[in-house]
C-alpha cells in the first residue's frame, strides 16, 4: 500500500510540494491560456488556435510535440520522458457552437498542460513517460473515439482528465451516446393543384416523431431519444420533398445502444413508410461509450483533492455523455468533475461561459492540474511497488 505523508511532502523520493509549487510558478500563465482559448471559441474539428497555443507552452517545458497529430489536424501529441508506466492527459478545448465555452473546455486544456508542467521534470525520476494528448472534437465528433482507433492512446496505463461542473463529483458516470442523421425524399406538388401527386418529406417526419414519442412510453427511465429538425420544405406552397433531423440515443451502457437505435431508426421508417417517401439514416460520429471509472485511480484521487481542500464529493447518477468513456473502456481511467459555479448554472448553459472564467473556475483550473500531477506520482509509485514487490512511501 502507498502511503503518503503530507508532512513530508514526498512520495518516492520525489517532493509532492515541488509539483504544486511548479503549477503556482506558472499560475498566471495558465490562467492566462484558459482565458485566451475562453476568449477566441472554436468548435469541433477548428480548434486550430486552442490546439497551438497548449502545444506551444508544452514545448517551452521541453515536451516533444507531434502537431497535427494521427490524422486530425487539431489534434497534438506532446511527450516528455522515459519511464516504463505511461500517462495520458487528455486536453479538450472546443467550444459550442452559438454558445462559446458554455462548456468549459478551456479549463479543461489548461488544467491538463498544467499538470504536464508539474509532472515534466520530474518524469524519469518516478518512472513516468507522460503523453499529453490534444483532443478535439469531444462536443461533437467523438475526437477521443477517432484518436483511439488512430493509436493515440496505444501503450497507455492509465489516462485523466478533469471537467468543470455545478458539483463535485469523484467517481463520474456517463451515458452511452449514438447519433442519427435522418433525410427523407418525397415528391414535390402544389398543394391545392395536385396535391395528390406529392409525397411530403416533412409529413413523413411528423409521422416519425409521433411514433418517437409513443415510444417513449415504453421506454426505461435512463434511456433517452432527442433531437431537432434541420430542415422541412422553404414554403407553404409547395410539398416538400425533403426533411432532415439530427437525432441522440443515450443509454446507461454501450451495450444497450444497438437496441435502442434499432427501435428509433423503426420509428424513422415507419415515417417513410405511412407517407410514401424514401429515407436514409447515417451515423454521422462514432458512438460515444459509457465512462468506467478505475477505482485504484478515483481512490488515489480523493486522497489529493482532500488534501487540496476541495469540496467533498457527491454521488451522482449518469447525466452526461464524453468520448473520454471510449478510452476508459481500454486504458484505466479518470474524469473527476469540479465545481465552478455552485450550483447557480450548468454546462451548456450561456450562464456557464462566465462561470468559466470565474474565480471559482481559476482555482479548479488550478487545483485540478495538481491533484492530476500527484495522482500520476502515487499511480506511478504504486505501479513500481507492483513490479519491484516493495512499499514505497514517504519517509
Amino acid at each position: 500500500m502507498i502511503v503518503t505523508d503530507s508532512r513530508a511532502g514526498e512520495v518516492g523520493g520525489v517532493d509532492k510540494a515541488a509539483l504544486r509549487r511548479r503549477v503556482e510558478e506558472h499560475r498566471a500563465d495558465l490562467l492566462a491560456l484558459g482565458r485566451r482559448i475562453h476568449a477566441h471559441p472554436e468548435t469541433a474539428f477548428a480548434e486550430h488556435r486552442a490546439a497551438a497555443w497548449c502545444a506551444d507552452v508544452l514545448r517551452e517545458h521541453g515536451y516533444s510535440v507531434t502537431a497535427p497529430a494521427h490524422g486530425l489536424d487539431t489534434a497534438f501529441v506532446a511527450t516528455i520522458g522515459s519511464g516504463p508506466v505511461t500517462v495520458a492527459l487528455a486536453c479538450e478545448y472546443d467550444a459550442l457552437p452559438g454558445l462559446g465555452h458554455a462548456c468549459g473546455h478551456n479549463l479543461i486544456a489548461a488544467a491538463g498542460v498544467g499538470a504536464a508542467i508539474a509532472l515534466g521534470p520530474d518524469a524519469d525520476r518516478l518512472g513516468l513517460t507522460v503523453r499529453v494528448v490534444g483532443t478535439p472534437a469531444e462536443e461533437r465528433g467523438a475526437g477521443k473515439a477517432l484518436l483511439l482507433e488512430a493509436g493515440a492512446f496505444d501503450g497507455v496505463d492509465f489516462a485523466m482528465m478533469v471537467h468543470p461542473c455545478p458539483f463535485e463529483v469523484a467517481e463520474f458516470h456517463s451515458f452511452a451516446l449514438g447519433t442519427l442523421s435522418v433525410e427523407y425524399t418525397g415528391t414535390a406538388a402544389h398543394p391545392s393543384l395536385n396535391p395528390q401527386d406529392g409525397r411530403s418529406a416533412a409529413d413523413a417526419l411528423t409521422v416519425a416523431q409521433v411514433a418517437l414519442g409513443l415510444l417513449g412510453r415504453q421506454l426505461p427511465a435512463h434511456w433517452k431519444v432527442h433531437g431537432i429538425t434541420t430542415g422541412a420544405g422553404s414554403s407553404p406552397n409547395a410539398v416538400p420533398d425533403r426533411a432532415t433531423a439530427e437525432y441522440e440515443i443515450r443509454t446507461s451502457d454501450a451495450a444497450d445502444l444497438a437496441e435502442l437505435r434499432t427501435r428509433v431508426e423503426a420509428c424513422f421508417r415507419a415515417g417513410a413508410l405511412a407517407i410514401g417517401c424514401d429515407v436514409a439514416l447515417t451515423r454521422p460520429e462514432p458512438d460515444y461509450l459509457d465512462f468506467r471509472t478505475d477505482p485504484t485511480l478515483i481512490a488515489l484521487w480523493r486522497a489529493n483533492a482532500r488534501e487540496l481542500g476541495r469540496p467533498e464529493p457527491i454521488e451522482r447518477d449518469a447525466f452526461a455523455c464524453t468520448d473520454m468513456g471510449n478510452v476508459s473502456h481500454v486504458v484505466p481511467s479518470i474524469h473527476p468533475v469540479l465545481d465552478i459555479s455552485g450550483g447557480s448554472c450548468g454546462p451548456h448553459e450561456p450562464e456557464f461561459v462566465a462561470a468559466a472564467i470565474s474565480p471559482e473556475a481559476d482555482r479548479a483550473l488550478l487545483d485540478g492540474a495538481v491533484a492530476m500531477a500527484w495522482t500520476a506520482a502515487d499511480y506511478a509509485l504504486l505501479r513500481r511497488a507492483e513490479t519491484t514487490g516493495t512499499d514505497e512511501g514517504a519517509t
